[in-house]
């Protein structure tokens, strides 16, 4: 990641990049709910996206792969051509492990698939504002320092370290359920087995999705909004 050099009152400036006008407005509306990010604009082609890097000078594009001009991943040696640093996050349908393992090699900090909700997105910006706000302190004097900036850098944060409010004990609780679940477990099925609270239990579940212990996929039933299901990631 690249902290950049400008100084913005600490926020970190958005472009999304999506050719569907519509996705591209939910994911503005998203990412404007995470302090302390702003979008700066919104680009729907390729060459767009270049254009608007060189005119707003974000820190992080938002870049779906899937343009009318041009296919994402291209967009990124364009940008370092062009002499830009900004970071980039995919978030794209493409599942294809060629895709992906590119888009690694380009050196992007996170890669979402579509379709995807705010929980989702919201622990991945998150961890990168961490991130960034470690690269734009750190103070090199040794190995150490630069191998806990590299260390930052590819995996999420420590799980020993349990946001405010969350006790040790419950998460171990949350996470034997989550272990010894066939498939996926939903809030309100954690909670009847933890005897915590729903509300409890949906924070407990997301706080091991954010930090890449738990994966989720959306239940649709015959009625009514999808609900998330969590797993346990082995």
């Amino acid at each position: 990641m690249t902290p950049g050099t400008r100084d913005k009152a600490g926020t970190i400036d958005v472009l999304v990049v999506d050719d569907d006008f519509m996705v591209a407005r939910v994911h503005r509306t998203f990412v404007e709910r995470v302090q302390p990010f702003r979008v700066v604009g919104v680009a729907h082609t390729g060459r767009q996206a270049i254009e608007a890097v060189g005119e707003l000078r974000p820190d992080l594009v938002l870049l779906d792969l899937y343009l009318p001009d041009l296919f994402g991943l291209d967009v990124i040696p364009r940008l370092r051509t062009a002499g830009h640093d900004c970071d980039v996050m995919v978030i794209s349908a493409a599942q294809e492990a060629g895709t992906v393992r590119g888009a690694v090699r380009r050196g992007v900090v996170d890669y979402l698939l579509k379709p995807f909700d705010f929980e989702d997105l919201r622990p991945r910006l998150e961890r990168y504002a961490a991130q960034r706000g470690r690269l734009l302190t750190t103070v090199v004097r040794g190995q150490a320092d630069v191998d806990r900036v590299l260390a930052g850098a590819i995996v999420p944060a420590p799980a020993l370290t349990l946001p405010k409010g969350m006790s040790v004990e419950t998460a171990e609780l949350v996470e034997r359920a989550l272990r010894a679940t066939d498939g996926t477990l939903s809030a309100t099925e954690c909670a009847a087995m933890t005897g915590i609270s729903r509300v409890s239990a949906r924070r407990y579940l997301e706080y091991f999705h954010s930090i890449g212990s738990a994966e989720v996929s959306l239940r649709y039933g015959a009625a009514g909004r999808p609900e998330r299901g969590y797993s346990w990631r082995a």
